[in-house]
């Protein structure tokens, strides 16, 4: 980590820790400030944004049109905001450290960060951060340790193991390389390893957090109540997948305290995390997310949208102005006993392609994946997925629960699958060693078949 970005990381965070006794109407009003600047800059910069918003650049943000990841990746040179950059510069550069392993950490040509997604829509994304721009993204990571009450410091150098995905081009490996230093002593280590192999160096490094995907944080939990791996970190943190309540409650037994669920993506870096009080906080005065229905209508407080609109108010190399994700969450309202007055995210339901449209009889059925989640968070050891295929669902059971078998877990998934209304849908059950991964190294629950 370079001296520059880290006294730009470690100012930003002594900065934002005043903001956490902000009001709501300060709030506010950083926000359209910010926001009037980040349009500014779009206007000035991107000939996509000029003509995306032509006629409306000074109607409100919820009157703006949205903009999908294909919009973005299709439009990529018109967008960005700097000449010096350009899509197939970038790719070029990305093929180069996955083909040589390079160090994620290090920016291209002195000056640029970037990572790729291929997210849940299959539609890969590449995003670009300059350096002031890199040091929020870093920064609003490290919120989340500030929020959860982790202290670090020169005196305290924070230890922390991330298990998640190796592939250099993603943020996870970014984020771990860039902060790696003498004040962030980092292990990263390849969710996809055997569990053996990360016990071993999770045993010998000992870390002060532990943060992970939460299909990798599951298995270690039984590692730990098995008496294999022996860490007592001060936190664990999920992030990057659904933490469920029945695996948050298998790491609290194994751990001792319940984890902190971290809400963040990589076109956004962070966007919610927990205080103390294991509430979690939106971050609103680095981003502006709108839950909407289907229509793009606003749904209130309380209510679960059916995709989320972000706007990023620190991003201006790649401006993101009501970008689209399909994540499906519900934001509350305003109070904690914490003392801030961020808005509240009061669940993560997932993203819309985790909902599976199965055969009923007089059409389509829609299944949430809480159907599977009643039979399959007890039944399965270490984890399950549902995979699609066109003759039915794959299931996948990483190891099973005392008392369970393959017929059983079938039988009941049958009888949950004909309660939801569904018909002619075979269920194939399959006990194996690990969850099938994608290319960065998640497990979703659903993997439903892709649109051609």
């Amino acid at each position: 980590m370079d001296l520059r970005l880290v006294s730009h990381v470690l100012y930003l965070r002594a900065a934002w820790r005043r903001r956490d006794h902000w009001d709501p109407a300060t709030i506010l009003a950083h926000q359209e400030q910010a926001l009037l600047k980040l349009r500014h800059a779009a206007y000035a910069g991107s000939e996509f944004y000029r003509r995306h918003h032509a006629g409306l650049y000074d109607a409100p943000l919820q009157q703006l049109p949205p903009v999908s990841k294909a919009d973005l990746m299709d439009h990529f040179d018109e967008a960005i905001t700097t000449p010096d950059l350009n899509l197939s510069g970038l790719e070029n550069h990305l093929r180069f450290l996955t083909e040589h392993q390079g160090d994620p950490g290090s920016p291209w040509q002195g000056r640029w960060w970037a990572a790729a997604t291929a997210g849940t829509t299959g539609r890969r994304g590449t995003f670009v951060w300059d350096r002031s721009e890199w040091a929020t993204v870093l920064a609003s990571y490290a919120r989340a340790n500030d929020w959860a009450g982790i202290s670090a410091g020169f005196t305290r150098p924070l230890k922390m193991a991330l298990v998640s995905s190796r592939v250099p081009t993603h943020q996870s490996a970014v984020v771990g390389a860039s902060l790696r230093s003498k004040l962030v002593p980092t292990l990263r280590l390849d969710v996809t390893a055997p569990v053996d192999e990360t016990v071993a160096a999770l045993n010998r490094f000992q870390p002060r957090i532990l943060v992970g995907y939460a299909s990798a944080l599951k298995p270690l939990a039984a590692e730990q109540r098995a008496g294999r791996l022996h860490i007592a970190p001060q936190g664990v943190m999920s992030a990057s997948e659904v933490l469920t309540p029945n695996t948050a409650a298998e790491l609290e037994a194994a751990w001792g305290s319940a984890p902190f669920d971290v809400y963040a993506a990589t076109e956004t870096a962070g966007i919610a995390s927990p205080c103390t009080q294991r509430n979690r906080h939106v971050y609103e005065d680095l981003l502006i997310i709108e839950p909407v229905d289907q229509d793009g209508n606003p749904v209130p407080p309380h209510t679960t949208g059916a995709k989320l609109l972000a706007t990023v108010l620190f991003s201006r190399t790649l401006p993101l102005i009501r970008y689209e994700m399909s994540d499906t969450v519900r934001l509350g309202g305003r109070g904690c006993p914490c003392g801030r007055s961020f808005a509240l995210l009061e669940d993560i339901e997932g993203r819309l392609e985790d909902v599976l449209h199965l055969p009923g009889r007089t059409g389509d059925v829609t299944v949430h994946p809480i159907v599977f989640h009643h039979v399959l968070d007890q039944a399965a050891l270490g984890g399950w997925q549902i995979i699609q295929e066109p003759n039915g669902l794959r299931v996948l059971l990483a190891g099973l629960t005392p008392g369970n078998t393959p017929e059983v877990v079938q039988s009941a998934l049958n009888r949950a699958l004909a309660g939801s209304g569904v018909v002619q849908t075979g269920v194939n059950v399959h006990v194996v060693n690990q969850l099938e991964r994608t290319a960065l190294g998640k497990a979703p629950f659903v993997r439903g078949i892709k649109a051609p």
